[in-house]
């Protein structure tokens, strides 16, 4: 069998180290699934997760020049999709980002409409932060 990237193949775990599992393949080849690979939430543990001479299915990551091969367990479920999920285009969606009641404004007059209008919050949060600090509270009464 050849070892081929984004390819899904089944494995056995053959060793569980802190940092990752080693798991050989049907070929007789060895990777490792990094912690990080193993799921999709945080792995603090990776003995919660995998046990020795556990067959798994492993998507290959990578093979560099020395032969190392990577896997991942967390990818395999990434390429079941489920089928009533819309498939989504590589192409973002458009967004009209000039929409609205300020759609013929330059750049120029809308920043400064932005800053006019956040000045005036500011100005408002302040009034009323002022307002309540000077209300209320337990007062010294002045004595003569």
């Amino acid at each position: 069998m050849l070892v081929e990237v984004g390819k899904i193949v089944d494995g056995k775990v053959s060793g569980i180290t802190n940092f990752g599992a080693f798991v050989q393949l049907s070929n007789g080849q060895t990777g490792l699934v990094h912690i990080s690979e193993v799921a999709k939430e945080y792995v603090k543990d990776i003995k919660e997760h995998l046990k020795e001479n556990q067959t798994v299915k492993v998507k290959i990551i990578s093979v560099d020049e020395g032969g190392k091969i990577s896997l991942s367990i967390k990818r395999v479920s990434e390429n079941k999709r489920p089928s009533k999920a819309p498939v989504r285009s590589g192409r973002p969606e458009e967004v009209n980002w000039k929409g609205g009641p300020s759609a013929d404004l330059s750049f120029e007059e809308l920043l400064s409409k932005f800053m006019k209008d956040s000045d005036e919050k500011m100005h408002d949060l302040k009034k009323n932060f002022e307002s309540k600090r000077r209300s209320g509270g337990y007062r010294k009464s002045a004595q003569y």
